[in-house]
């Protein structure tokens, strides 16, 4: 029964919202009603106090209660679903210039059908030109459309040539609305295919991939695009050489997406989700690049940036922040070897992981437990190394195969470590199993499936040598340009290495990072 009601809790959007408010928030609409006049007693109101008060929707309670019948309360609460967000809108700390820009749109609105021209032509040519700075060019168009409307019908005289401005106006909003709608298309197409196929598997995916980037993009003239377009005209380029597995560009472009920003730094207020997304790629792939140096001073920047007293406050930007900022804390230390220090960091972040729950993908949740689960393992904790990797693998949300996959070979690594193998040979089976039932499976997932099979029955003294022949194909497989991403969810080549020179695995972490920081 308590089942139902959890599942019922989350897909009921009102309760999620007034569970979503803070103790201001809360304070502000009853404040707001208040000042509508709207008795103590209304029932909108008896519902929202009552779905404050539960830690789970339940709405038996409310019609227990007679708060409302069955058949009225959907009605109520879709009243009071939409008052809250009248009262949210109202908030400060919702403020923000395109809900202010839409709002004086709204005024000028007014004042035209009250038939006070001049007043609404002023608002709207002070509305456009904040709007034209900040390169807000839906809306600047929503403005110019207006204008026109009332140009038509009341003619500005003292404004020499005002009929042709508005006209050139209009016409290189269009052009570059049409520049937008074309690089946001693409974008949004290109990331659609990472999200449903995953990466490039082979010459016939990437020839696809680069027939949908051509097609859109050979149009497209840069030196033609304002701020908008080309931060659009970057994401598509980072996201089509993911796709493409192809991280020099990868890195070239997110680059540039990012300094896009620090060379507009007007517009990180303006697009702060864009800022941290920008980032959030650029730390990821400096972090497998692997240049310790570059990624800290990066990494400090963007923390200097969203931690400062300028940047803007709201409970998604807090969810990117810190899915970037612990992400790439946790990559640094997994760089340098510091696992010791990365697990003292897990408590921390699975506190926060808690409060933003319902804001964060499960998927997000998962990579952080992956990563959980290989600390613990370089830290030689191979218990807490399954238990945080068993949460991977009993995942009920949407995982991508991929991520379970190299979190079944660090249970199999934890297990070969501790000497704890009494299932050994039983999950060897279902990983087995597990493998042939993917969508993508490649020749890098059978073999490491079988190098773990034969490893269990070879006796101590010749496993070097299984050891060192499966390094020879990890060698093969990281010269493909296509078997190349399996092996960055873990470094089981590190592993190995490890293994084969009689080294721990930290020591050949830490040559590799000393190789980085000389070339």
């Amino acid at each position: 029964m308590k089942k139902n009601t959890t599942s019922k809790s989350q897909k009921d959007f009102l309760f999620v919202l007034i569970k979503s408010l803070t103790t201001s928030e809360k304070r502000q609409f009853k404040l707001y009603v208040n000042r509508l006049g709207i008795n103590a007693d209304a029932k909108f109101l008896l519902l929202f106090s009552e779905l404050d008060k539960m830690s789970e929707y339940d709405e038996n309670i409310i019609i227990e209660k007679k708060v409302s019948t069955k058949q009225q309360l959907s009605n109520l609460k879709a009243h009071l679903y939409k008052q809250i967000l009248v009262s949210l809108r109202m908030n400060p700390s919702h403020q923000n210039y395109r809900i202010q820009l839409r709002e004086q749109l709204d005024f000028a609105n007014i004042l035209y059908q009250k038939g006070l021209y001049k007043q609404a032509l002023k608002i709207l040519d002070k509305s456009k030109q904040t709007a034209l700075e900040l390169d807000e060019k839906s809306i600047a168009s929503e403005i110019i459309d207006l204008e026109k409307v009332i140009e038509s019908q009341f003619i500005t005289r003292s404004i020499v040539g005002r009929a042709d401005e508005l006209i050139d106006q209009s016409k290189r909003i269009s052009l570059q609305n049409h520049y937008t709608t074309e690089l946001s298309n693409l974008s949004l197409k290109l990331y659609s295919e990472m999200l449903t196929h995953g990466y490039v598997k082979n010459d016939e995916d990437r020839l696809e991939i680069m027939q949908i980037f051509n097609t859109q993009i050979k149009n497209i003239a840069f030196e033609k695009l304002n701020f908008t377009e080309k931060l659009w005209y970057f994401k598509a380029h980072v996201w089509k050489n993911q796709l493409l597995q192809d991280y020099k560009y990868t890195l070239k472009y997110a680059y540039q997406w990012v300094d896009l920003f620090h060379k507009n730094p007007e517009m990180i207020a303006s697009h702060p989700v864009w800022y941290i997304k920008g980032n959030t790629y650029l730390l990821k792939i400096l972090f497998l690049y692997g240049n310790i140096d570059i990624l800290e001073e990066h990494f400090n920047r963007f923390n200097e940036k969203v931690y400062s007293s300028s940047f803007a406050q709201n409970e998604n930007l807090q969810s990117l922040v810190f899915l970037t900022h612990y992400n790439t804390l946790m990559n640094i230390h997994f760089v340098k070897g510091e696992f010791f220090t990365g697990t003292k960091l897990i408590p921390e972040i699975e506190m926060k992981m808690e409060k933003l729950r319902d804001k964060i993908d499960e998927h997000h949740f998962m990579i952080f437990y992956l990563k959980m689960a290989a600390m613990f393992f370089g830290s030689k904790k191979y218990k807490e190394s399954i238990h945080y990797s068993m949460k991977v693998l009993e995942s009920k949300g949407n995982v991508q195969e991929d991520l379970i996959f190299h979190t079944r070979i660090l249970i199999l690594m934890a297990k070969h470590e501790s000497g704890n193998d009494e299932d050994y040979d039983e999950f060897i089976k279902e990983t087995q199993r597990f493998a042939k039932k993917m969508k993508n499976p490649e020749e890098f997932h059978f073999e490491s499936v079988k190098f773990f099979k034969n490893l269990n029955n070879i006796i101590s003294d010749k496993q070097l040598k299984a050891f060192e022949a499966f390094d020879e194909k990890l060698e093969l497989f990281s010269t493909n340009e296509y078997y190349r991403r399996s092996l960055l969810y873990i470094d089981i080549r590190g592993w190995i290495k490890s293994k084969i020179q009689n080294q721990d695995v930290i020591e050949i972490i830490r040559q590799k990072v000393k190789y980085k920081r000389r070339h």
